[in-house]
């Protein structure tokens, strides 16, 4: 049982409760089933923590369980991409299990409720089906096939089996209740011939099962004890039951499927068809795009596995679904990588700054803190010169008193470094500042202990050194769409709403230690947000992408419109 002192969610309460009732803590088995027709996004990372986080709980085992029963959609290359996601998130399955597993014994079972009038073979149109299915104010209208022999259907359904008929022309209905007031328990449709090689089981079958079929019995098979959906399956759980009700043994456990709320995520898509849109019309690059709201477009970003798993924490799981604010998700990206990210200093949009009464020809190696946070981090050398490189908007000619960076006459000390004083610029001919020119205290250098170094100024600039200065790629990404939920208007279409800034590409001029940085590794780029190097670094060109700002600016931004 779990610690009494800890607040429990109500798929906890439902176990404890089952663990009072008669349950035994080693017949707790959960899973994570999903079907490989995708990636995996960050509405599936509250769906993984919440098995896999019940397991390490309960000390119990989790399945990873591919629904792969449509051929027409579904590739290894995901299988591949959601193994790689689960086991980056830090969680470890107790085994691997494809629906296709149990293809015969699901065709078995399926010929089990054909002998016991449980179900027939309907030869109609999936259009005249639709039309008898009826409303949800009104019943549907029995099938002219409901009534077929058992004799016929089985032959009918061995034939559908060993592809003696095109797709469509048979499908395999249960025969329950053409009246009932849930839609889904009008003779639903369990079998229907695809002929389309299977990623695993290639043409050995042309008939594979529906989502209803294959998936309570899948938990029965590997004895599952809570099945957790999100709340879109809550009317499925009525013929999730009558289909285990047809087979399920006294002496063997009964699964229970139980749902929360989807979690939807501000300034997104989650569904796989509308990502796949994006990706299909080119606005994104990839499935992993790090603008995509997939685990790998995250992970590509720059998001930690403990990040996202912090995440799902917080917003917990709940029987109502809302709209999750993306300023969250940034806010644990932010809160662990500033425990974690070394401390460098970049400029992306560089000013070029002189200090004249800096020798020329000289260079000095200035010491500098890895991570505050970290005390094991330790130390770097950074390289000092007369040329430096500055950010356009750390300088004003003229500013108010609020201004604490530099402007003419001002003083602000130079991270690492020195105190300088702005005495003059150049301008280009249309009045932009190209130069600045500065002379520094030679006493003032940070941690020299001398009294000048001790002065306080209220300013501090981030630099780099212009002869030792790294070009780099920084793509700097924002919120895909600038409508908070693009997917919740009825009168326009999501992509209506795509933020047209939501990737911008500039150069970036980096201190030289960045110069060995590997793909995915993180840094915090002082004053300006955390990086991580992109996979499309190669040994002649770096590129970073921007993870998260310091601070949320987007809503500050979203006032000031």
């Amino acid at each position: 049982m779990v610690d009494e002192d800890k607040s429990l969610n109500f798929i906890e309460h439902i176990i404890e409760e089952d663990l009072s009732n008669g349950y035994g803590p080693e017949q707790l088995r959960f899973r994570f089933p999903p079907e490989p027709n995708g990636y995996l996004h960050v509405g599936h990372a509250s769906s993984i923590c919440l098995n896999f986080g019940l397991g390490e709980r309960y000390n119990a085992p989790v399945n990873l369980r591919f629904d792969d029963t449509n051929p027409e959609k579904e590739e290894k290359a995901f299988v591949d991409a959601i193994k790689r996601d689960v086991a980056w998130l830090g969680f470890t399955w107790a085994e691997e299990r494809y629906a296709s597993d149990y293809f015969q014994q699901l065709y078995d079972w399926a010929v089990h409720l054909i002998k016991a009038g449980k179900a027939y073979v309907d030869s109609q149109s999936s259009e005249e089906m639709a039309e008898q299915k009826g409303t949800p104010t009104e019943p549907g209208t029995p099938s002219p096939y409901r009534e077929r022999s058992v004799a016929e259907s089985l032959t009918l359904f061995e034939g559908m089996k060993n592809g003696d008929f095109d797709e469509g022309v048979h499908v395999l209905r249960a025969k329950i209740d053409m009246e009932s007031p849930n839609m889904l328990m009008r003779d639903p449709i369990l079998y229907r011939v695809l002929k389309k090689a299977h990623h695993r089981t290639n043409t050995d079958w042309c008939i594979y099962p529906m989502y209803d079929w294959a998936h309570g019995q899948g938990d029965y098979i590997e004895q599952v004890s809570h099945s957790l959906c999100t709340l879109e399956f809550l009317p499925h759980r009525e013929l999730y039951d009558w289909c285990l009700d047809q087979l399920v043994s006294s002496e063997k456990l009964r699964p229970k499927q139980r749902e929360f709320a989807r979690r939807n995520l501000s300034h997104t898509v989650v569904s796989k068809r509308k990502l796949l849109k994006l990706v299909e019309d080119g606005v994104v690059s990839g499935w992993d795009d790090p603008r995509m709201p997939t685990i790998s477009g995250l992970r590509r970003r720059g998001y930690t596995p403990e990040s996202i798993r912090n995440f799902a924490e917080t917003i917990g799981i709940a029987k109502r679904e809302n709209l999750i604010d993306v300023s969250l998700l940034e806010f644990h990206a932010r809160d662990h990588l500033n425990k974690i990210a070394p401390r460098v200093m970049a400029v992306l949009n560089p000013l070029k700054l002189v200090i004249t009464n800096y020798p020329e020809g000289k260079e000095e190696w200035l010491e500098a803190e890895n991570n505050p946070e970290d005390e094991s981090a330790g130390t770097r050398k950074v390289p000092f010169s007369r040329e430096l490189y500055i950010e356009q908007e750390d300088f004003k000619e003229e500013a108010n008193r609020k201004f604490f960076r530099l402007k003419l006459g001002g003083e602000v000390r130079l991270k690492n470094g020195y105190i300088i004083k702005a005495e003059s610029c150049t301008k280009d001919s249309n009045g932009n500042v190209i130069e600045v020119q500065c002379t520094y205290d030679p006493k003032s250098k940070s941690g020299s202990g001398t009294e000048e170094s001790l002065r306080k100024v209220k300013g501090t600039l981030h630099w780099v050194s212009i002869p030792h200065a790294i070009e780099a790629e920084v793509r700097i990404y924002d919120r895909l769409f600038s409508d908070e939920n693009p997917d919740g208007h009825r009168d326009h279409d999501f992509m209506e709403f795509l933020n047209r800034d939501s990737l911008t590409t500039v150069k970036g001029y980096l201190e030289p230690s960045l110069k060995e940085a590997l793909p995915r590794q993180r840094f915090q780029f002082q004053r300006l947000g955390y990086f991580n190097v992109d996979d499309d670094t190669t040994k002649e060109k770096l590129v970073f992408n921007r993870t998260v700002p310091l601070r949320d600016t987007w809503a500050k931004l979203q006032e000031q419109k």
